[in-house]
């Protein structure tokens, strides 16, 4: 009885095509020889190689459904009806797999790309002197180290190193950035604070297709009087995913909702008293809240007129590139009207104020 490839590649018989490729890239990263050193790596690997390149082959795979292994390599069993002439059915060819075969099949099943480059752009080459790599006593001739195409590169240090498979050098593309506001407080800005925000997302398993969850905290030390808008990216934090590199996480500092006080965009602190008509007209004395908790005496020695700002130096919040330079306090005006006044009042203050 001849081989049976779905077995091989432990799936089922109804298996689509992305499962049989999905289960192929997994066992191949397991026993591929130059990451496996047991003795039997390379026929293993070989064999879940030319499993897969029957089953993802539509002809082929009908071929093997209906004859076995004997029929596909045009060697049926004794009894066997069938001719090589085609017709409504499959077309028939003999089928054969070599080692060389197995290595073509490996870099189309990963879309030409190297699974194993992580090893070589980190400076680590743990295959072998000047990053050489191979399968080891793989059978047809070959014996030791060998390679599979002579595909020379060249490293960042200018060495020769020959990567074994012939794969294509293909740039990883990156997901795009995922943006999230972070309210910040008028004064932990004042001070600055340490903001820590728990993530969720998905890392690859050691097989480099499937996923695992996983939550991490990240810390974010928000620095004194940092604008809002200001960005803190945590490089490459998404989710994982075979041939991407993962998104940045970035967070955008946004003030958070006060209620006495809002900032400009100097870093001035801008508060709305509410005065009296009578200390509008003939002053008063006015005690001002800080972010610091500190509250300022404040005379009011003229008219104040709905348009008067009085600015207090230096109780504003600090410069990002000079924490210990501040800017002010700009103090606003909002005069509160009498709903009605008595006659006698009214006759006065329209004697005596001017027209």
């Amino acid at each position: 009885m001849g081989k049976d490839y779905y077995k091989i590649l432990g799936i089922s018989r109804n298996s689509d095509s992305s499962a049989i490729k999905k289960a192929y890239r997994k066992l191949a990263l397991k026993v591929h020889p130059d990451k496996n050193k047991e003795p039997d790596a390379a026929e293993k690997f070989k064999e879940i190689s030319e499993a897969y390149e029957v089953l993802s082959d539509e002809n082929k795979r009908k071929i093997f459904d209906e004859y076995g292994e004997e029929g596909l390599k045009g060697q049926p069993n004794s009894g066997s009806n069938f001719t090589f002439d085609g017709g409504n059915g499959p077309t028939f060819t003999t089928f054969t797999f070599t080692t060389n075969d197995a290595r073509d099949t490996f870099s189309r099943a990963f879309d030409g790309e190297n699974p194993f480059a992580d090893f070589f752009s980190s400076g680590d080459f743990p295959f072998g002197r000047g990053g050489q790599f191979g399968f080891p006593n793989f059978g047809n001739g070959f014996g030791g180290r060998t390679n599979f195409h002579n595909h020379i590169h060249r490293n960042e240090a200018g060495m020769d190193t020959d990567y074994g498979v012939n794969f294509k050098k293909k740039a990883k593309l990156q997901d795009p950035p995922i943006e999230k506001e972070i309210s910040v407080s008028l004064e932990n800005l004042l001070t600055g604070c340490t903001k820590r925000v728990k993530i969720t997302r998905k890392l690859l398993n050691p097989d480099g297709v499937s996923q695992r969850q996983e939550e991490k905290i990240l810390t974010i030390n928000v620095k004194k009087g940092w604008k809002q808008g200001t960005k803190i990216t945590f490089g490459n934090e998404g989710d994982q995913f075979p041939g991407r590199i993962p998104a940045d996480v970035v967070f955008i500092i946004k003030d958070k909702k006060h209620e006495k006080f809002t900032r400009d965009n100097n870093n001035n602190i801008l508060y709305t008293a509410k005065i009296s008509l009578r200390d509008a007209l003939c002053g008063g004395v006015l005690n001002v809240p800080t972010l610091s908790g500190r509250q300022i005496r404040l005379e009011l020695n003229e008219i104040v007129k709905p348009d008067t700002v009085k600015r207090l130096d230096g109780h504003g919040l600090p410069f990002p590139k000079s924490p210990n330079q501040y800017g002010d306090m700009l103090v606003k005006f909002e005069i509160v009207f009498p709903d009605k006044l008595p006659n006698s009042v009214r006759d006065t203050l329209s004697s005596v104020l001017p027209r």
